[in-house]
């Protein structure tokens, strides 16, 4: 299951609206939930060092911000550890150094119900098609082995 939300900012309940002003420090974030027995936790991760450019600071594609930086954010030393290992796995995969930050989870926000599921409840919208659409099939294309297939 993935929630997508806020986290690593200073205001409590931020709205997209707030954290969209770079001024709650708060980055645009994923919470996700899996079976480790089905999918390994290191696939988990390499595949969200393929989804996103880890190497530029406070952007993603057109959208700019400190809220758009690439963190990982941990909940135990487990996690920061298997974080990290990832982190430098994943420098092998690109030119530029990944500046992909890896910190201690405080508090994680769900984002307004509006987000949730946001390409498949908007599949024809143009953001999802000109952005989302792209890296879906990078996932598909190099995760299939770990995917659903349909019935």
């Amino acid at each position: 299951a993935v929630v997508c939300g806020y986290t690593g900012g200073t205001v409590e309940h931020p709205s997209y609206e707030r954290v969209c002003t770079g001024e709650t420090g708060h980055a645009e974030v994923v919470r996700v939930s899996f079976d480790p027995a089905v999918l390994p936790v290191q696939v988990l991760l390499d595949a969200y060092f393929t989804l996103h450019d880890p190497t530029t600071l406070d952007r993603q594609g057109n959208d700019v911000g400190t809220q758009y930086r690439s963190a990982m954010f941990y909940a135990d030393d487990e996690q920061r550890v298997m974080f990290l290992e990832a982190r430098e796995r994943a420098s092998q995969w690109w030119v530029n150094p990944i500046v992909t930050t890896v910190q201690p989870l405080t508090v994680f926000y769900p984002a307004e119900e509006y987000h949730q599921d946001y390409y498949a409840k908007n599949p024809g919208s143009g953001y999802c098609q000109v952005v989302v659409s792209g890296k879906v099939a990078k996932i598909r294309a190099r995760f299939r082995d770990y995917l659903e297939q349909p019935a």
